[in-house]
């Protein structure tokens, strides 16, 4: 508590000229003496300043901040020459603030800031107001006035009321203060007229500052005048296009159907294109002038002769032909696929290189969700093209593709003209997607429409059937995108540069994951802030047991969900600096069980079962062929819902180790006694391809002959009857799927040894890949034997010689003469046998093969 000693009086009854009373600084106004003001105070110094003048004489000091910003303000911050006023009203509001209406008394000066924490207190002289009487005076006092009048005249915020109340003011400092409340000043002005003491330079200041502000006020009213002339004006105009147009429309559109002639003149004049367009659109439009503007036949011509302007003749983007720049691009947005890469960039090579040439017509064919339709956006974005798509999954309508005639009501150009106009450029990357779900009908066949649109040596006169128009599309980069080939017909097929995309490796998946996808998903799903971290353990754990395909879309899924899962549990937990670790013990809990069996290899030695190697689209698996021998009548039983291709692989493998039975120590006649069951697993899956022929006659012989096959050992390759293993396809996927299930050693077929390069080194260092040219060789290194020289036992002499030289040519020849002339029956007594062989042996028993007997 502080007590004041300013209530005191002098001898002559006067108060001294210091006091000390509470300050309460303002913001963005300035109090003058005589003038009344609410104020709305909300800071607590300011109304702890309040409630102390209320609880003593209610004087208190106005003072106006420097900056009206600072929230604390200090000494410094605020001005040295404030108001002396009195506190009339004070009102609490509800919320906290209080609303205050004070009186401006008197200038005052801060002398110095009293010690209070509470509110700041200062000691303040009062500021005694001169008495000037002079002329001068006198006639700054009339200029003021009538300044003032057009002052307010100009500036209509102020009512004219206030004319009257000033014109009464003789009192020169009075007049200064009561005016300058009114003005639009700036803060620091009004403060200069605050702190000076002389009512005639007061004036001064004042006259100079309202002439000022005049001159602004007259020149904005120049302006407002302007625009509202303006504003007229323009309203006018619009007022008189409005009845013309209902004038017109009265008389008949005729006029502005004369005027859209006019413009497409102008258009076609203007126009780039091609000498047969200028002509066909000067034609129409000539025949549209002599037509009735209501009539359908003119709203047809008017759309053509649109479509016909409407279309990038001569319009080309700018190749961008820096390689390292596009291949850059090519790398950031996409991993792996080094041939489509390499093929984009030689392409721009030879661009750079040849000023004139023909667009490459490329087909990317690969398993759903390895980057095909993306990569197509990233050439485009590398080359600086514009990018079109069209999907032709399920298009069956040649029109589709050549548009309909213009006989035709609501005839439209095909996909490829749209997309041209839509692009706005003559050679944009032009991506045909899902080239292989074309299908025929009755409408004819989109498939066969396309053939000229990806001849190079055709398309630079591409016919639409609606345009009637030669149309050159040899500048337009066509890229096709096919799951498989066999959808797509040979002549097509013949004019395409396949690129084939056989899908990534698990390991090339991972570095998909990491660089691309897990960022993409945690910015998705809001976890950019949060640390979240996918361990190595755990996408692998999502990449062999969640997913099942060659490409990575399946994979992006099993992560997005992960990543919704993680982030409920980090909004549950409330703490979002923890670090979230996805493990594979967590993906098991948070996906639930795996949902795919990763392809493992048997435990053991088995006989009669064996590890093939089979392609499909989603990539290479595993494929379990299993043999049973059991007593019958010699049937051969397939099962495992096999193709045709498959079941003749099948056949000819048994028909392969009948023919060797000897051989491997098996009696002639086994087939006669018994049933050979062959079974591939997974029954529910349709299986085809001629691929699995060694893997069924190596399960046949290990069932025969009661020899266990190796565990670590998977193979592939199509079988003879003679028993040679030719080329299979798909080799890399099948080698990726050994390398899934743990196989140590893959055979082979010899003529597939040029492929091996195609598998990833790292994957090559972990197989043993060993080449193989005949079954026998497949067998020595998949059973199990003690002794191989002794299984692979050579038949005796006689019938060594029987398979060299028996039957000789002539002997041939005298068997299909007996048989072309079934007069001559041989009797029993002359069976026709070579030497060796035994007297009882049945006449059937030749072994003419089915090639030597055709």
């Amino acid at each position: 508590m502080f007590f004041r000693n300013d209530d005191k009086k002098d001898p002559a009854g006067k108060r001294p000229p210091v006091r000390t009373v509470p300050l309460l600084p303002l913001r963005d106004i300035i109090v003058f003496p005589h003038m009344v003001v609410p104020l709305f105070v909300g800071r607590e110094k300011s109304i702890a300043a309040l409630e102390e003048a209320m609880s003593h004489d209610k004087d208190i000091l106005l003072a106006a901040q420097k900056k009206a910003k600072t929230n604390e303000p200090v000494a410094d911050d605020i001005f040295p020459v404030g108001t002396l006023g009195t506190i009339l009203q004070l009102l609490r509001l509800p919320d906290g603030t209080v609303k205050v209406l004070v009186e401006g008394k008197k200038r005052a000066h801060i002398r110095k800031y009293a010690a209070s924490d509470r509110f700041f207190l200062v000691e303040a002289e009062e500021v005694e107001e001169l008495v000037e009487r002079s002329v001068e005076i006198e006639a700054l006092v009339r200029s003021v006035h009538s300044t003032f009048e057009a002052y307010v005249k100009l500036n209509k915020r102020i009512p004219p009321e206030m004319l009257m109340s000033v014109a009464t003011i003789d009192d020169p400092a009075r007049l200064a203060d009561t005016i300058v409340a009114h003005l639009s000043l700036k803060l620091n002005d009004k403060q200069a007229i605050l702190e000076e003491h002389s009512p005639a330079k007061r004036l001064e200041k004042l006259y100079e500052l309202m002439q000022g502000e005049i001159e602004i006020l007259q020149v904005e009213k120049k302006i407002r005048t302007r625009v509202k002339k303006q504003m007229e004006k323009t309203q006018k105009e619009y007022y008189l296009n409005e009845q013309m147009q209902a004038i017109q429309k009265e008389l008949g559109e005729r006029d502005e159907f004369k005027s859209e002639l006019q413009e497409l003149e102008e258009k076609i004049k203007n126009k780039k294109m091609s000498k047969e367009a200028i002509t066909k659109a000067k034609k129409e439009l000539r025949k549209l002038k002599m037509m009735s503007p209501m009539s359908a036949e003119a709203t047809v011509v008017r759309n053509y002769v649109d479509w016909i302007l409407g279309l990038p003749w001569y319009e080309y983007t700018k190749d961008k032909l820096d390689i390292n720049e596009a291949e850059k691009i090519l790398n950031d947005d996409h991993y792996g696929l080094k041939k489509p890469k390499e093929r984009i960039l030689e392409y721009l090579a030879v661009q750079a290189m040849v000023e004139k040439m023909k667009g490459p017509i490329l087909c990317f064919v690969g398993p759903p969700g390895v980057g095909k339709t993306s990569l197509g956006k990233s050439i485009a974005k590398a080359m600086n093209r514009k990018f079109v798509r069209i999907s032709l999954g399920g298009v069956r309508d040649e029109a589709e593709i050549r548009g309909h005639r213009r006989t035709y009501i609501g005839a439209l150009p095909g996909k490829i003209i749209q997309s041209l106009k839509k692009a706005g450029s003559g050679n944009p990357v032009f991506l045909l997607d899902e080239v292989d779900k074309m299908s025929t009908d009755f409408r004819g066949d989109p498939s066969s429409a396309l053939l000229e649109v990806l001849d190079p040596e055709q398309n630079h006169t591409f016919g639409d059937h609606y345009l009637d128009l030669d149309y050159d599309l040899s500048k337009v980069m066509f890229i096709c995108t096919a799951n498989t080939l066999h959808g797509i017909p040979a002549p097509l097929q013949d004019r395409l540069e396949i690129i084939r995309i056989a899908g990534y490796t698990d390991l090339e998946k991972l570095s998909i994951a990491n660089r691309y996808l897990v960022p993409k998903q945690k910015e998705t799903n809001g976890l950019d802030e949060v640390p979240v971290e996918f361990s190595r353990k755990g996408l692998m754990e999502l990449i062999h047991r969640y997913t099942k395909e060659s490409g990575v879309r399946g994979l992006e899924r099993e992560i997005a969900t992960l990543c919704r899962k993680v982030a409920k549990d980090v909004l549950r937990s409330g703490n979002r600096e923890e670090k979230q670790r996805v493990t594979a013990k967590r993906v098991h809990k948070l996906l639930g069980p795996p949902r795919y069996r990763y392809g493992m290899t048997e435990e053991r030695d088995e006989i009669g079962l064996v590890t093939g190697l089979a392609w499909t689209e989603v990539g290479g698996e595993l494929l379990q062929t299993e043999v049973t021998v059991m007593p019958g009548k010699g049937k051969l039983i397939l099962t495992g819902k096999l193709g045709d291709v498959m079941q003749e692989s099948a056949q000819a493998a048994m028909s392969y180790v009948r023919s060797r039975a000897e051989r491997f120590g098996l009696d002639k006649k086994f087939l006669e006694h018994v049933d050979v069951h062959v079974h591939v697993a997974e029954g529910a899956v349709p299986k085809d391809g001629p691929s699995a022929g060694v893997t069924m006659a190596t399960s046949m012989v290990s069932a025969l002959a009661k020899v266990p096959v190796r565990k670590d050992i998977a193979m592939t390759g199509e079988i003879t009857l003679r028993g040679r293993v030719l080329l299979i396809g798909g080799l890399k996927e099948k080698a990726l799927a050994a390398h899934r299930g743990g196989t140590k050693t893959i055979l082979i077929p010899k003529d597939n040894a040029k492929d091996v390069r195609e598998i990833p080194m790292k994957i090559r260092r972990e197989l043993k890949i060993i080449p193989v040219e005949h079954v026998d060789e497949v067998l020595r290194q998949a059973l199990v034997l003690a002794d191989p020289d002794a299984f692979f036992k050579e038949p005796p002499a006689c019938m060594e010689n029987c398979n060299s030289s028996w039957p000789s040519p002539l002997y041939r020849m005298v068997v299909v003469l007996f048989a072309a002339l079934p007069i001559i029956t041989p009797s029993s007594d002359h069976t026709i046998r070579p030497s060796c062989m035994p007297p009882d042996s049945p006449r059937t028993a030749l072994p003419l093969s089915s090639t030597e007997s055709s």
